[in-house]
Formats: C-alpha cells, sequence, structure tokens
C-alpha cells in the first residue's frame, strides 16, 4: 500500500513506512492488536514491581490481570459499539472484529474496576489499596496503548498548525474507504501540498490526540510516583489518577473529531464520564483523608 508515511513537519520528523500490520504466514498480525497486547503486560509488570515494593503478594495481581484481561476488552469495545450504534446496527458482523480498532479505553477501565471489586469480594482483598497499586501500571498501559491508534491513524483531532501538528497522507485514507471520516471536520479544508519523491500528494494535517494523552498521562504517572510514598489512605493514588486522567480526557476530547456522542445529541459521552470520575476521585481523597484523620477508638 502507498502513503504510508506520518510526519510531523515542525518537529522535523518523518516516519516514512508506517505499516498498519504484518504477516506471519498468510495470517495477518493488526500492530494495534499487538500494542494493545504489550500495553496490558507493560502494565501488569509495573504493578507486580509496586506490589513487591509494598510488600504485597504479587500473584495476586497476576490472578487479577487473568481475570481481568476479557472482560477489558469486552467493556472497552461494548462502550464503543454503544455510543456508535448508528453505524453497528447496520454492520452487526462487525461488532466482534476488534482487530481494526475501536476501543473505548474509559470502558475498558470501567470493565476493569467492576471485575476488580467481585475479584477482590471472592479473595477477601482491599480493593483500595489494590487500585493503589494498579495505577501506574494503568497509566503506563494507557500511554503505551494510545500507540495503537498512531499505526491505525485514529484518534486525532481537527487542521492544527501546531507545534505538534501531524500529517498523514490523504491518499491513506482514499486507499482504505475512510475519507468519509474526514468530511465535515474541516479537516478536508486545510489540505497540505508536499513533493514526495517527485510527485505532489495531498495530506492532512491534525492535532495528534493520542500524543496528547500519552504525553498528559505521562505527567499524571510521574506525579504518582513521587506522591505515592506521602499518601494518607488507600484509595488515595486511584483517586490522583481519576482526577488527573478525567482532566486531561475532558480537555482532549474536545479537539477529538471522532466523538462518541450521546444519542442523536452534541454531547460527547466520554466528556460526561471524565467529570464523573473527577467526582468520584475527588470524593475518594475527601472521604478517605477524613478516616485516616478520624481519632482511633480505644
Amino acid at each position: 500500500m502507498q502513503y504510508m508515511d506520518i510526519r510531523f513537519p515542525h518537529l522535523g520528523i518523518i516516519f516514512s513506512q508506517v505499516p498498519r500490520s504484518f504477516h506471519i504466514g498468510s495470517f495477518e498480525v493488526m500492530l494495534y492488536g499487538l500494542v494493545i497486547a504489550c500495553a496490558f503486560l507493560m502494565g501488569y509488570l509495573i504493578a507486580r514491581m509496586e506490589a513487591v515494593h509494598t510488600g504485597q503478594d504479587p500473584e495476586v495481581y497476576l490472578d487479577f490481570f487473568l481475570s481481568m484481561m476479557i472482560p477489558a476488552i469486552a467493556g472497552a469495545r461494548l462502550y464503543y459499539v454503544i455510543f456508535s450504534w448508528d453505524y453497528y446496527k447496520d454492520h452487526l458482523g462487525e461488532i466482534i472484529n476488534v482487530r481494526q480498532g475501536g476501543l473505548g479505553i474509559v470502558g475498558g477501565v470501567a470493565a476493569s474496576a467492576l471485575t476488580l471489586f467481585i475479584f477482590c469480594r471472592i479473595r477477601k482483598q482491599n480493593p483500595l489499596r489494590i487500585m493503589d497499586t494498579l495505577s501506574m501500571g494503568l497509566l503506563f498501559g494507557q500511554i503505551l496503548g494510545r500507540w495503537g491508534n498512531f499505526f491505525n491513524r485514529e484518534a486525532f483531532g481537527g487542521y492544527t498548525d501546531g507545534p505538534l501538528a501531524m500529517q498523514i497522507p490523504l491518499g491513506y485514507f482514499e486507499q482504505t474507504g475512510r475519507v468519509s471520516e474526514l468530511k465535515g471536520t474541516g479537516i478536508l479544508d486545510h489540505l497540505v501540498s508536499l513533493q514526495v519523491g517527485g510527485e505532489s500528494l495531498s495530506y492532512i494535517q491534525v492535532h495528534p490526540t493520542f500524543l496528547y494523552e500519552g504525553l498528559w498521562n505521562l505527567l499524571v504517572l510521574l506525579f504518582i510516583f513521587f506522591y505515592r510514598k506521602h499518601k494518607k489512605a488507600d484509595g488515595e493514588l486511584i483517586a490522583i489518577y481519576f482526577i488527573g486522567y478525567g482532566t486531561g480526557r475532558f480537555m482532549i476530547e474536545s479537539l477529538r473529531v471522532d466523538q462518541l456522542l450521546i444519542g442523536h445529541t452534541s454531547i460527547p459521552a466520554t466528556q460526561v464520564v471524565c467529570i464523573l470520575i473527577i467526582l468520584l476521585g475527588a470524593g475518594l481523597i475527601y472521604f478517605g483523608r477524613k478516616k485516616a484523620a478520624a481519632p482511633k477508638a480505644s
């Protein structure tokens, strides 16, 4: 396939060949799926290290990750399908096809949280302590997982000429039948013409919102890493994750051209969810500190 380059012109970075997949024999391996699998693995390894660091049994985290992987992917897919139902109601056979993308991280996190509470009830574990231990692994997994969007050329925003602007050949979307995704976004009104190999090519130039989210999550991850020794109560680290991730995702979501909307309204579903998890995080900190400060009965 032609048109496989991705450019960051103001950074002077050009990736000349960015594939979506590779083949093992006759089997096509989508890089999106491979990146997501690596994100799960790295998230687990980081959580395991943190469990050892805090004197917990790391095998508990292996058991949780094994029980959580399928629900997390199912929840992420369900979230995406629900808010894209106008398309999937006429393409029911594509609902289970996650190899091409279409996962909502918010849905995956929600399904993982539900799985966690069931797991902790069965294993008699403290869910808030486990969530604190998982928080850094979760963030790292999200940072890595967003690069699946890079290989899929998705999760980007509208036109920009900012310092992190990303260029993708229009021909790529024409060859893959995805030009319709760009219509009505204003992106096609700002095409950039470049000479590549003696040929004049048109590029879209957009906000790489997947990259924005990854960089924001890195800041949240570093904050939790340095703050974790000072936490006042169990649940405080995951609360910081909720507030930090929710705030960043709320702002970045406003830039995206592929927002999942509530019904036939213009209200982005993910922004509503972000407000709820920010409030949840604030509540966890407030009540956790209030409980920690309360005098203990003698």
